[in-house]
């Protein structure tokens, strides 16, 4: 497998943590040395951009997000984790419809709460559909409630932090990131350009309903390469 390859190659035997590597902290604090590090996050894109996936994610602007919805009383972390988990499983399931392919949702092992919050949030979007009056209308062609059952199989599974798959979304996850507000930002552009985010691929009638949720910020730069 190539993530097992690129750890021997590197002699790495614990996970990779995209905000150890960008602050060179904990176990990746040897990339305080320039050159050393140059020559590692080199070799990471190499990785990323070798592998045979597609990246897919709802990004929400936390202070954003905070200031529209201040007025409306809601526990705001976990709505904000409601709308985050429900846009993306739905994004997911329509790009795995397009590619005559079921879903099959993994996440990382957290709190308690966390977890219960996930199977939650799985068994309304089964039950009912999208939780949000509006969201994804005819142009984005939105799933309904019976088409979840079919597409995404079974309930979240939790994996920890060894699992090779996760540590790949993490390190995906910062550079889709940043690019809702910097399209400029060198990992965002180079994982775009080789066609390893999903927005990289749609043709433009696609965008509207699949393309990565961008939500809550102020100003929004995509689909730059």
């Amino acid at each position: 497998m190539a993530h097992k390859s690129f750890c021997v190659c590197w002699n790495i035997r614990y996970p990779h943590h995209s905000y150890e590597i960008r602050g060179c902290r904990g176990n990746f604090f040897w990339l305080k040395n320039p050159e050393r590090a140059v020559e590692f996050l080199s070799a990471v894109d190499n990785f990323l951009v070798g592998l045979p996936v597609v990246g897919i994610a709802a990004i929400i602007h936390r202070p954003g997000y905070a200031e529209r919805y201040q007025s409306q009383g809601r526990n705001e972390s976990q709505q904000m984790g409601r709308t985050a988990f429900s846009i993306l499983v739905e994004k997911s399931a329509k790009y795995a419809l397009r590619k005559g392919c079921c879903l099959k949702v993994y996440f990382e092992q957290s709190g308690k709460q966390e977890v219960r919050d996930m199977l939650a949030f799985m068994r309304i979007l089964k039950g009912s559909g999208m939780p949000f009056d509006g969201w994804n209308s005819t142009a984005a062609s939105a799933l309904t409630a019976n088409e979840f059952p079919r597409i995404v199989l079974g309930v979240p599974i939790r994996r920890s932090k060894q699992t090779p798959v996760l540590q790949i979304a993490d390190l995906f996850l910062f550079p889709t990131a940043r690019g809702g507000c910097d399209c400029s930002y060198r990992p965002h552009r180079t994982l775009m350009s080789s066609g390893r985010l999903l927005d990289g691929i749609l043709t433009v009638e696609e965008h509207p309903s699949l393309e990565i949720e961008y939500s809550c910020f102020e100003t929004k730069l995509k689909h730059a390469t």
